[in-house]
């Protein structure tokens, strides 16, 4: 992988592959950000592009044997650590009993880590993985060997903040006190909720969320979208890239919700009460979450179709279909209405949350949004 494979970021890229050509780079250096931006990534590269014998216009050449050997996750001097489960009747212990599943997480995931499909790879839901004290004794004997064909050993610890006490107190002093040889990369998700005393000893970079543009690019070139649908997928997800996909995967939820907003609409226009408590026990059907889902879907139409008033192509977030029917709709999304239609559906999604009867819940949202829609 090269720097320029990963998105968004140029700063901190930037500044990452400074410390490595001056030869500054820190013993133990931490990542940091919110889920959903390449941070695994960005540590793989460096730790190729540290490794590279022949590093040219700031990257890895890709082709000398060691930058090979990162690409086939065959490299002697890299090392990877990440919470799991420990089976003691499987004989599953350490970090390097799962290495397979491992490798697997890496090609599925070589832009963004996900951490959902890590779990789905460990094959238990209900289990939380964490980083145990045993893998601390692993790390160490690790470190302790003398490198292979490199200057530098290098550690990539995905998720530091699920290390357990014991763990993280026994990698301390070898954090604190590195060999000359080692380099600890730590890649976090929730940097507050790393033992103090580990995320004090790191130099911190923070990684930003990415643009909502920069991750429709991302999802057009990937899965050859149209721009507008890319914008419109990638807008409610606050730069988090694999909270997008997972949207993509999951259009057919997209259109119903869509077709269900605008069956709302219509039947709150001409009044017509029996067909809407049809409707409202639809949605209640639908379950607590998916229910919930729909109402936060709905919220965003209602912005949506009220910024579409504005004329200002720039501001609006609508796939095609979304669109077609915001052109004909939004006049009825009004500054005389906006708000307390807002209000209805987020107090709706708030009392479904809270275990509230759905079916009374929604009936009464579908009756003031018939008394809404015309003022």
């Amino acid at each position: 992988m090269k720097f320029s494979d990963i998105l968004g970021n140029a700063q901190a890229i930037d500044r990452v592959r400074h410390l490595i050509d001056t030869d500054r780079l820190p013993h133990a250096i931490l990542l940091y950000g919110q889920p959903g931006i390449p941070k695994l990534a960005l540590a793989r590269t460096m730790a190729q592009y540290l490794h590279c014998t022949n590093r040219h216009d700031g990257e890895p050449c890709g082709e000398c044997p060691s930058c090979r050997q990162h690409m086939s996750m065959n490299c002697t001097d890299l090392f990877f650590s990440f919470p799991y489960l420990r089976k003691e009747k499987e004989k599953l212990l350490v970090c390097d009993d799962y290495i397979d599943s491992w490798n697997d997480f890496i090609t599925d995931c070589p832009i963004v880590e996900d951490y959902q499909h890590w779990l789905e790879l460990l094959k238990n839901d209900n289990a939380q993985p964490i980083i145990y004290d045993d893998e601390s004794e692993n790390i160490i004997h690790k470190m302790n060997l003398t490198s292979m064909a490199r200057r530098y050993k290098v550690l990539i610890m995905w998720l530091p903040e699920k290390m357990n006490q014991a763990c993280a107190n026994k990698l301390l002093k070898l954090i604190e006190e590195p060999y000359d040889d080692c380099k600890f990369i730590l890649v976090s998700d929730n940097a507050q909720d790393i033992l103090t005393t580990i995320y004090s000893r790191t130099q911190r970079i923070e990684l930003k969320r990415l643009s909502t543009e920069l991750v429709a690019s991302y999802l057009t070139r990937k899965y050859a979208l149209d721009p507008q649908d890319a914008l419109a997928i990638a807008a409610p997800h606050d730069g988090n890239v694999i909270e997008a996909e997972r949207a993509l995967k999951e259009d057919n939820e997209n259109t119903e919700f869509h077709n269900k907003f605008m069956e709302l609409m219509r039947l709150a226009y001409s009044r017509n009460l029996a067909k809407l408590k049809v409707w409202s026990e639809a949605i209640a059907d639908m379950k607590r979450e998916k229910s919930r889902r729909f109402l936060a879907y709905c919220s965003r139409q209602v912005r949506e179709n009220f910024i579409y008033n504005l004329h200002s192509p720039q501001l609006n977030y609508l796939t095609r279909d979304e669109e077609k029917f915001s052109s004909k709709f939004s006049p009825f999304i009004n500054e005389q209405n906006v708000e307390r239609m807002f209000g209805n559906f987020e107090r709706a999604e708030r009392e479904i949350q809270g275990n509230g009867n759905a079916k009374i819940i929604l009936f009464d949202l579908a009756v003031q949004i018939t008394i809404l829609i015309k003022v």
